[in-house]
């Protein structure tokens, strides 16, 4: 049978659909039911390996490849998502990530949508922890009754850590610029596979030390920070009984201020850092210290201020006995007669000014009294009267004159007379000699007398106008 074209297969199909082939479907809708397939199947995995190729876009979403050696799984994490392990993705990081297998339609790939991860192994030392850490409780190694109080003066501190890590160099740091007690160093491993049991083995062995040669009074159990792999030893169970058996107190101040481990929870006391435990140990030395640096000046201080008192004290008795002191009372009742002798004199040099002025009323008085003067006062008084009654007819005289004035004054301003020294004329009837007001009353041969300013002119009428004429002529 010769090889037919898949172009002339579906032909064929169209034309014998009575052959039995299945029906066709697009890409869209075979890549929406592997979708469905997949992700219904392959919801919630976990699923570990290593990140490669991590591509991190500006929109906050992170494209990458989780691989092992037989195979590779195309990862994508939104932004948002992950929670803190997202901090630890990058190329050659060994994840546990978690989360749904989907398919991305357009170009028909299936990926892990991944919704949370963990740097591979702490998952199990977080559960490993926990553990542990309900096993302890439950024995009561954390309880707040069994946890003795820190000295407040160490004099003597055992000290376990390395030898050659940045703990030891802060804490003594710290110890030599506040307070330097005496420091017994058994120096161990932090870190790595049998650093838990050199732990509780110092621990053991200061004890030990503090029995029977010198006695300690605090162990401080100290590293500096680092992930929760590099803390484990401090989180295993024979640190913790090491801890909860030890005589002598224990400080525990492992890694940062975030940073808690079993060894921090059995310790009689837990130090954010290692330089905040040398600060706590050696806090009452520095204040006692700095208390007995300033007693000398706090006591010079009081001693100044109890003088101080006492001398005004002192000088408010001696004002108070001088006001009650007799010489004071004398000068008191001198300085009262002096008063009294200098308000007598006033009041008498008053009373005879008084006396005096009555006197010269009576002498005034008996000297009016005399017939002489009395004709003195009396030839006096005439004369004013006179005086005042020659002057009355003046007076008199000259106000009715000028009262005449004024109404000759009047007279005249109503007199025709001014009337014609203004220039206007004042024509009569020369029969009558009533004045002559308008023409009503003038006819031909009527007799008129004009009296004007200087002389008077007598006319006869030849013809009477009404109104204003104007024939020039008669202007």
């Amino acid at each position: 049978m010769a090889r037919v074209s898949k172009t002339q297969w579906s032909f064929a199909g169209d034309l014998f659909p009575e052959a039995g082939q299945k029906p066709t479907e697009s890409v869209s809708e075979l890549t929406q039911k592997l979708k469905q397939q997949l992700e219904s199947g392959f919801a919630d995995r976990r699923v570990a390996g290593e990140v490669s190729n991590f591509r991190l876009q500006g929109s906050g979403h992170a494209y990458f490849v989780l691989k092992d050696a037989g195979a590779q799984l195309s990862c994508v994490l939104f932004r948002g998502q992950g929670g803190a392990g997202r901090a630890a993705l990058r190329d050659g990081a060994q994840v546990v990530l978690g989360g749904d297998i989907t398919v991305y339609e357009p170009r028909g790939n299936y990926q892990l949508r991944v919704t949370s991860v963990e740097v591979q192994g702490v998952g199990a030392l977080q559960a490993a922890f926990e553990r542990l850490k309900e096993k302890l409780s439950a024995e009561g190694l954390f309880d707040a009754a069994r946890k003795r109080p820190i000295p407040r003066y160490p004099g003597r501190i055992g000290l376990v850590t390395s030898a050659t890590g940045a703990a030891i160099q802060d804490v003594l740091h710290v110890l030599s610029r506040r307070f330097c007690p005496e420091v017994i160093l058994d120096p161990v491993r932090v870190q790595g596979s049998g650093a838990a049991q050199e732990i509780a083995a110092a621990i053991g062995r200061l004890n030990r030390f503090s029995k029977s040669v010198q006695p300690l009074d605090v162990i401080l159990v100290t590293r500096g920070g680092g992930s929760l792999e590099d803390l484990w030893c401090f989180n295993e169970e024979a640190v913790a009984r090491a801890i909860a058996g030890s005589e002598v107190p224990v400080v525990s101040a492992v890694g940062h201020e975030i940073d808690f481990t079993i060894s921090d929870f059995v310790a009689d006391f837990r130090a954010a850092t290692p330089s905040a435990a040398a600060e706590i140990l050696t806090q009452d030395w520095v204040d006692s210290r700095d208390f007995v640096e300033s007693a000398g000046r706090r006591l010079a201080l009081l001693a100044q201020r109890r003088l101080e008192r006492s001398r005004t004290g002192m000088e408010g008795w001696v004002r108070r006995w001088s006001r009650l002191h007799p010489r004071r009372r004398l000068e008191a009742r001198s300085q009262r007669l002096d008063d009294a002798v200098e308000s007598l004199r006033r009041e008498v040099a008053r009373s005879v000014r008084i006396l005096g002025r009555v006197l010269d009323g009576h002498r005034q008085r008996m000297l009016s009294q005399r017939p002489r003067m009395r004709v003195k006062v009396g030839q006096q008084e005439l004369l004013r009267l006179r005086s005042a009654l020659a002057a009355i007819p003046s007076r008199e005289v000259l106000r009715r004159r000028q009262r005449l004035d004024g109404l000759v004054a009047r007279l005249r301003l109503l007199s025709p007379q001014n009337v014609l020294d203004r220039g206007y004329s004042l024509t009569l009837d020369a029969e009558t000699g009533a004045v002559v007001r308008d023409v009503s009353g003038l006819i031909p041969g009527k007799r008129l007398h004009t009296r004007l300013q200087s002389g008077e002119v007598s006319s006869v009428v030849t013809r009477v106008l009404d109104g204003v004429s104007s024939d020039p002529s008669l202007k």
